[in-house]
């Protein structure tokens, strides 16, 4: 298995000809390098486990202009620079031509990158808009036609693998939201063969918490765009969702990790998805001798019946049963 090491910079040491930086200043680089650092081991991690970057690969960075695909971009750069494998990263965005998206933000960010970037241009937003009555949800129609043109620019410029930046916390939430609005136990999974089988999605970010990566994004200064510029009904779900998640921890620091932890610790026999687990064709076998029970010696059968070892201690019909005053 392919380890994505950790290979970020200590920070910078002054000379003799330069002034040495107040506390303030080498507290504010220390904690930089510390959330850095963590995001970068918590991204490797997952890479590693899910099996997400291989030698060769050509990855299709999808960026939106939000704080999680800026964060995933940066990372994967360092990340590149480090690893012990050759693979190549293209950034992409969508301009879906909603009303009032800045459409100068991202050509101009990128293009001090210095890397391989497109944008590609698609009013999908006049299509939904057009498509769907108003006053319905326009979400399912909007993801279809995004996915749609990402997958197949992946295709068009030899990608095999489509980066996306969601993280830990998104993954949990839309466990939720399938749960309470589709009755159904699913999220977003680190890694996903696409349903024609011609895409395989990434998402490096699965074990980085949204509050680290708010925070990062913080210290970057990215110019982030705002994600509220369509206000969709499932947006408001999500955000209603987010809240409810955010008491939890709050109330019981810890909370959100262990949901996640178990969305790998899954265990169809213990949940009643019969597609998922056997549950008609169980049966015993008492074939081998059976272990003794714990303190087995300490129990006594009262009851009436060849296994009685005592007779049932009944109610005394002259007694008062102080249970019905």
């Amino acid at each position: 298995m392919v380890q994505f090491s950790d290979a970020t910079q200590a920070p910078a040491q002054h000379t003799q000809d330069s002034p040495a930086p107040d506390s303030s200043e080498q507290q504010l680089k220390a904690d930089f390098n510390k959330l850095q650092k963590r995001i970068r081991r918590d991204t490797g991690r997952a890479i590693s486990d899910f099996k997400m970057i291989e030698d060769g690969d050509r990855i299709m960075v999808c960026l939106s202009g939000g704080k999680d695909s800026f964060t995933m971009l940066d990372i994967l750069i360092s990340l590149q620079k480090s690893a012990p494998i050759q693979f190549e990263l293209v950034a992409v965005n969508l301009d879906q031509k909603q009303p009032g998206f800045p459409e100068h933000i991202l050509p101009s960010y990128l293009d001090k990158l210095g890397i391989e970037y497109y944008i590609i241009n698609r009013d999908t937003y006049s299509v939904v808009k057009q498509k769907v009555p108003e006053g319905r949800t326009t979400c399912g129609l909007c993801s279809r036609l995004r996915r749609g043109t990402l997958y197949a620019f992946a295709e068009d410029i030899g990608a095999n693998k489509v980066a996306l930046g969601h993280h830990r916390d998104d993954i949990v939430q839309t466990l939720f939201l399938n749960m309470f609005y589709g009755a159904r136990l699913a999220s977003m999974p680190p890694k996903l063969l696409s349903d024609d089988k011609r895409n395989v999605v990434i998402r490096p970010l699965a074990y980085c918490k949204e509050s680290e990566i708010e925070a990062f994004a913080k210290f970057k200064n990215y110019p982030v765009i705002p994600c509220n510029l369509c206000g969709t009904q499932e947006n408001l779900q999500r955000q209603n969702i987010k809240g409810m998640l955010q008491q939890w921890e709050t109330e019981q620091p810890g909370r959100v990790q262990n949901i996640f932890n178990a969305m790998q610790n899954i265990a169809p026999s213990q949940l009643a998805d019969r597609e998922r687990f056997d549950f008609e064709s169980l049966s015993i076998d008492r074939s081998a001798s059976r272990d003794e029970y714990e303190h087995a010696e300490q129990q006594l059968i009262e009851g009436v019946g060849s296994f009685a070892q005592k007779p049932p201690r009944l109610k005394d019909e002259n007694s008062i049963d102080v249970f019905n005053l």
